[in-house]
């Protein structure tokens, strides 16, 4: 057997999104999104996508980089997929290894990983150094064949629309994603300021569906949102769902939610997923109400390098 470790080439992106979808089914991968990715990967953020081979196959794949727009300097990310039938083989602790001497020669001076949170993924993680810090939940929702909640009738002055309908200018999107994404819990802060570079990898992902993302607008302002992804056939995934804290406490996130569920519903999407941190009480309720079951949980673990 002849196991490496090597960069991704553009002809890998099908085997990459294949490993992507059998490692972590409940996220949505598409080979478009695989090279969208590296492509558009700002220059500062040092971004390196790794494929394990065996004997010619790609088995494995990990994105790493340093975390550029983060508060703090000197964080960095990766986490390794393997495919599950290649697992107890090397490669993830190899394609771990490269990373960490990769972030390590970029200055990094801690990375963080996800782990799923099974026995044998934990203790890999703890076998490599890393510690656990904190759990999310990936949730499921049966859409061709659950039950969504009718669409309420709108108060005076509230009205919905689509990601699509700010398409000649998306500032107020950008706007409204960073003041949402500022008060999400995570381990690493952002400094979300950057409206090119938020252009370049957030509204330009291949992923993002605009038409199935709904926007809330009160006196033609957005109050909430939801961004969808989907891989244009049957899966579709909750990105981010935000309200704006002026107009938190009045069902806003529901209502976008409800919205963009329906809409997928009609457009053909069977599987919706979504991911929360665990303490995000706030909108594990409201995927709760929805009728979204936990399917999975994964543990962001944190290593000091160096």
């Amino acid at each position: 057997m002849t196991l490496i470790v090597r960069d991704f080439r553009l002809e890998d992106a099908a085997s990459v999104s294949r490993v992507r979808r059998a490692a972590l089914p409940y996220m949505v991968s598409t080979p478009e999104a695989v090279v969208f990715g590296v492509e558009s990967a700002n220059p500062a953020k040092k971004y390196r996508l790794l494929i394990a081979e065996k004997d010619g196959e790609i088995i494995g794949t990990a994105h790493a980089g340093i975390a550029y727009d983060s508060s703090e300097p000197g964080q960095s990310f990766v986490t390794p997929h393997v495919h599950p039938d290649h697992r107890g083989q090397g490669a993830g602790a190899l394609i771990l290894r490269t990373a960490e001497e990769h972030l390590t020669a970029e200055g990094a001076r801690t990375v963080y990983a996800w782990a799923m949170d099974d026995p044998k993924s934990r203790a890999f993680a703890e076998k490599h150094g890393y510690r656990p810090t904190r759990p999310a939940h990936f949730q499921r929702l049966d859409l061709a064949n659950g039950t969504l909640p009718a669409l309420p009738e709108l108060p005076a002055g509230v009205e919905l629309r689509t990601a699509s309908d700010f398409e000649a200018d998306p500032r107020p999107m950008f706007g409204a994603d960073a003041e949402a994404t500022s008060d999400e819990p995570s381990d690493i802060s952002t400094a979300f300021g950057d409206y090119d570079d938020w252009i370049s990898h957030t509204w330009n992902n291949p992923l993002l569906d605009r038409g199935l993302s709904t926007v809330v607008l009160v006196d033609g302002e957005i109050a909430a949102f939801t961004a969808a992804q989907s891989d244009g056939s049957t899966r579709y995934m909750s990105g981010m769902t935000g309200t704006l804290r002026a107009h938190r406490g009045r069902g806003f996130a529901k209502l976008a939610k409800t919205d963009s569920l329906r809409r997928a519903r009609a457009a053909g999407y069977t599987d919706a997923f979504t991911s929360n941190d665990a303490d995000n009480g706030p909108m594990l309720a409201v995927n709760k109400w929805f009728g979204y079951e936990i399917c999975a949980t994964e543990v962001r673990h944190v290593r000091t390098l160096g």
